[in-house]
Parts: structure tokens; sequence; C-alpha cells
């Protein structure tokens, strides 16, 4: 991923000092099992530790010629640690090392990845609890619908960052593999304990069976939570694109004192963020695709995954790494306009009270059908005219005549459409 998306933490992890470190790791816990098993003979871990250097120059310079990266690294290795060297690898195959490491840069993203949901979360539920009771009008496909609150917008995005944070954890823990099961996976050439040893030393699952490689629809699962989460940022980066147009206004983007909206026109103050991330979202999705094609390998292994892999492992996380700290930065300094929420609810001349209306008519005795006719009369009377529904309601004598005029105007209250929000977030705080 390019450096204006990317945040050093996550993006160490994928550095190629990091990923050969890693390997480094694996084969040194091979060998320290393959020593308690007295296969290879004791003291080479610790001679090989004492003098191994990862020089990620050197292995480039190595795998340019032999063109095996794998082989490159074990080179280098040997190179600086002598002939010791020679028990590292044995029974293994490169997937061992390459498949078990690239799970394992996942788990690592994959945390820190929580950690950013965490983040998030508490800066949704601070806005949530803030704007409880903050009327706004809520919208279907567009248009005014019924009342809401901010912050019961805000309690949707927090429930669902909480449902990405258990997926993702269930995805973490479905990654968390290790494999050293030796060529196309049978054991032949290294003993099962080995493998044992080295998942428990790397804080890792055992892979039950591989077949070379790791099984890919252990990668799918993960890619498509990164996607699925990518597209919860957007959602929330939309509304909040949504809500700062012109003629809404009712958030808006933190804007700096010294920042600029336009080149040409002074006067803008755009929602670069927000639109950033519905971006980022895009880019984030697009990985999920290529990992369920990889799900589908020939037989025990091919590589037609691994250039996608090498792509996708840190470009995805990074990208989302990314993506939630900025947006958890958009919803922390986000400006919030309680009054233009207030105004854009009575843009409509309480035309949302429709419902209120329909119900307490089929209550005295219209049918639904008849009831809806008769409030869709008068609520369209209001939008053409721009006039009073609740004028409009009381001047039609077929309502009237069942309801009186001081119980049809009790029927306009706002706070009808809040007496649940305390139902709704305590049971919503409590998972």
């Amino acid at each position: 991923m390019i450096e204006r998306y990317s945040r050093k933490e996550l993006k160490a992890i994928w550095d190629d000092y990091n990923k050969y470190s890693i390997w480094l790791d694996i084969e040194l816990a091979a060998a320290e099992a393959m020593e308690k098993l007295k296969i290879i003979p004791r003291g080479v871990v610790k001679k090989v530790k004492s003098k191994a250097k990862i020089n990620v120059k050197r292995i480039l310079q190595i795998e340019n010629k032999v063109k095996h990266d794998i082989i490159a690294f074990l080179t280098s290795i040997t190179e600086k640690a002598g002939k010791e060297a020679r028990h590292l690898h044995k029974g293994m195959t490169s997937s061992d090392v390459l498949d078990t490491c690239f799970n394992l840069q996942l788990k690592q993203s994959g945390k820190i990845l929580i950690k950013d949901i965490d983040q998030l979360l508490t800066s949704i539920k601070k806005q949530a609890l803030k704007h409880k009771y903050t009327m706004c009008i809520g919208r279907s496909h567009g248009i005014h619908a019924e009342p809401t609150t901010f912050g019961l917008k805000m309690m949707s995005f927090y429930q669902e960052f909480l449902r990405n944070r258990k997926r993702l954890e269930s995805s973490i823990n479905e990654i968390s593999t290790c494999a050293i099961s030796g060529a196309v996976g049978t054991f032949a050439n290294i003993d099962p304990r080995v493998e044992i040893y080295v998942a428990k030393k790397l804080k890792l699952n055992v892979e039950p069976i591989s077949t070379q490689v790791i099984p890919r629809d252990r990668h799918a699962q993960f890619f498509s939570t990164l996607g699925i989460i990518g597209s919860s940022v957007e959602r929330l980066a939309v509304e909040i694109r949504h809500l700062q147009r012109t003629e809404v206004l009712e958030v808006e983007e933190f804007f700096g004192i010294n920042q600029k909206g336009s080149s040409a026109m002074p006067h803008k103050k755009n929602p670069i963020l927000s639109e950033n991330l519905t971006g980022l979202a895009r880019l984030i999705r697009s990985n999920v695709m290529p990992a369920l094609e990889n799900v589908a390998l020939w037989h025990e292994r091919d590589i037609s995954h691994s250039a996608v892999e090498r792509n996708i492992g840190p470009d995805a996380t990074i990208t989302l790494d990314f993506a939630l700290v900025r947006l958890d930065n958009l919803v922390k300094n986000l400006n919030i306009y309680p009054e233009q929420m207030k105004k854009n609810l009575n843009l409509t001349k309480g035309i949302f009270f429709s419902q209120r209306i329909l119900l307490e008519l089929t209550t005295v005795g219209f049918t639904r059908e008849e009831a809806y006719k008769i409030v869709q009369k008068n609520a369209m009377k209001t939008w053409r005219e721009n006039s009073s529904f609740l004028e409009n309601i009381i001047a039609d004598k077929k309502i009237t005549n069942k309801i009186p005029v001081n119980k049809l105007k009790k029927l306009f209250n706002f706070s009808y459409h809040t007496k649940k929000i305390n139902i709704i977030f305590n049971r919503s705080l409590k998972r």
C-alpha cells in the first residue's frame, strides 16, 4: 500500500525484515523440536541463533539468481551461521514456512485491527450517548420518514461494529494455524510432533490436515470479514456525506483553521475524509474475490494463490487499519448541529405524523384502506401546497367527525417518537 494510506505499526508487520525474521523463528522452532526428538544434533539451534543474521539485501540478491525465496533465505542464513545451518528445514517444504508465516502475519494484523475497532466503538458510543435524545428526521429512500434521534443513528453503527469485532475475532482464530507437514502434507519426512511444538511456540493452532498448503477457505473467511468491515466503514461514511450536504447540514466534518476546501472556491468545506473512506472501502472489498478464488487450488497445491496473497495480505490489512483510524478521528471530531436537525424536522409541516393519524382512524371505525386513503389525500395536499398537515387534517370533516380537534392536536407530539429510545439503548449496550 502507498505511504499515504499506511500506518507504521501495521506496515511493519509486512516489512521484508519482519517476514524473514518470522521465517527464521519457524525454522529455529522446528529445529528445537528436532533436537528434543534427537532427529538432529543438540546445540544446532544455539549455534545458528548466535550467528544467523537477517540480511534482506543479500537474500534478494540470491533469490534473483536461484528464483526461489526459501532457498535464497536458507542460503543467506547458512553464509552467516556456517555448516550447522544444514540441519535447518529438515523434512520440511517451502509452504510449511510460507503458510505458517503468512497466517502469523494475518494474526498480528488482526490484533491491531481489533484495537482499531475498540477505539472506534468508544468514539461512536460517546456520540450515541451524548445525542441519545437529539431529535432528527429519519429518512427512507432519502425522503423524510418519521423522527428518530441522532444518538439512535449512532447506536446502530455501534452495534454493527460490535458484530464486526466478533467476526474478526472468529476470523483471527480461523487463520491462526500452523502447518509443518512436509511435501504434500503426509509427514513422510518429518515427525508430526515437530508441528505441534512449532504451533505451541508460535501460539498458533495445529492445522488438522494440510495438503502441502494450509486450506485457503480459512483465508477466504478472513478477507471476507475485512470486506464486511470495509462496507461498515463506508455505511457510516456515506451517512456523514449525506448529512453534510449544504441543504441538509446536520453534521459536518471538522475543518481546520488553515484547511482549504477547493483550489477554485474559497467557500468550500468538502467531506473529504468520508469520501476518502468510501474509496478505501472499495479497495478493501476488491481483495475479497481473489481470496475466494484462491480456495480452489490444484490437487495438493499450486502457486496461483501466491502472487495474490503477497498483494492482498498487506494491502487489505494496511488499508483497513488506516480507514478505521481515520473513521475514529472523524467520529470523535464530528461537528453536530441539533438546531439544524430541528429545522429540518419542521420542513415538511408535520407530515411525518401521518402514521399516527392513520392508526387512530383505524381505532375509531375506519378500515385500514379507508384510513390510508383519507390520510394520504391530506398528506399529498401538504406536499403540494407546502401547507400545515395538522391544519389540513383538522379541516377534513371525515376525520373530525370521528376524532375531536383537541385529541388530533395531541397526536402531533414529538415525544411519541422517542418514548422507546431508552429501551433500545439499554438492550444495545448489554450486548
